[in-house]
């Protein structure tokens, strides 16, 4: 192995070394996008061959099998790469010609199927554009180069909100534009649930409501309540990282499991207020359990119960 290449892999080394450190507060913005947590997040269609291509590296983020190797910069984590990108590197000192890597492109950037080495070696480098095979997912979101898991969901988060928005009106019809989440697949869920709020509805109508007057009801009787029982009890203060509609699917879901047992006289404030009480000693990844092992305890109500 020529010295140069030695030299090479220790400065990339330690440029990893050094984004842990910036990092240490917030260790998980160092780490490598995979190609599954996106697709979890983005509904993807159909695969299409799109062949050879010159991509630029900066939309490379992420890979589908060796994101656990390198850092969201492409810098090697470990020194289990050592001999493999140092052998990359010392073929592009001897001006070697590699063959290209393979990439799939998802809704506009890209993750690494094979190479990730080249990749590794172009961006220490300072390569702007690289050779590839490309597979294209696709799918309608449209996402911007950024190299956190964070900022990726963000962005996704943000697409769901806007395409929610748009095709229902929901802010036109309620004047309420602040159904934030903060996490992917939520605005559906919402959905869901006005659609099975207005079936429930028409049930006892001559004639079906439109979506309009099914998302106005949803809104008023089913959303707002919950959310004034929220801020009622103030358990906002102990999900600070936590959005007052992310509460409200936590609760509705919990609350759903629970009448299903007990049927609908369980009032929602014993639902509310007991994890208020419980999660001053309980954080929210034990809270699920609590409640399950809590549900058969909570007593029953004489109180009318919403329909969702």
């Amino acid at each position: 192995m020529i010295p140069q290449a030695e030299s090479d892999f220790a400065k990339a080394r330690n440029k990893a070394l050094l984004n842990e450190i910036s990092h240490l507060l917030n260790p998980e913005e160092t780490s490598m996008i995979s190609l599954k947590s996106i697709k979890q997040m983005v509904k993807t269609e159909t695969e299409t061959y799109v062949g050879m291509k010159v991509i630029p590296i900066e939309k490379i983020v992420g890979s589908e099998g060796r994101y656990k190797d390198f850092d969201n910069q492409f810098f090697p984590k470990n020194t289990n790469t050592k001999e493999r990108w140092e052998n990359v590197d010392e073929a592009v000192i001897k001006d070697i010609i590699l063959p290209p890597i393979k990439v799939y492109e998802l809704a506009g950037v890209y993750f690494v199927r094979d190479g990730n080495h080249r990749v590794s070696v172009a961006k220490s480098k300072g390569v702007e554009f690289i050779d590839a095979e490309v597979v294209s997912l696709q799918t309608e979101i449209k996402l911007s180069p950024v190299h956190t898991m964070q900022g990726m969901l963000k962005q996704v988060i943000n697409y769901e909100k806007r395409h929610f928005y748009m095709e229902t009106s929901f802010g036109d019809i309620t004047d309420y534009w602040s159904l934030d989440f903060t996490t992917a697949g939520q605005y559906d869920t919402i959905l869901q649930h006005i659609l099975t709020h207005k079936y429930f509805i028409n049930l006892n109508q001559k004639e079906e409501i439109s979506m309009e007057e099914a998302i106005n009801s949803w809104f008023n009787l089913v959303y707002k309540p919950i959310v004034e029982t929220i801020y009622k009890y103030k358990i906002m203060k102990y999900f600070k990282k936590n959005t007052v509609a992310d509460l409200y699917v936590w609760i509705i879901r919990f609350y759903d499991d629970i009448k299903k047992k007990f049927g609908d006289e369980i009032e929602l404030d014993t639902i509310v207020s007991d994890i208020k009480k419980e999660y001053k000693k309980t954080p929210l990844t034990r809270l699920k359990n609590w409640i399950k092992k809590r549900i058969f305890k909570i007593e029953l109500s004489t109180k009318h119960a919403i329909t969702f």
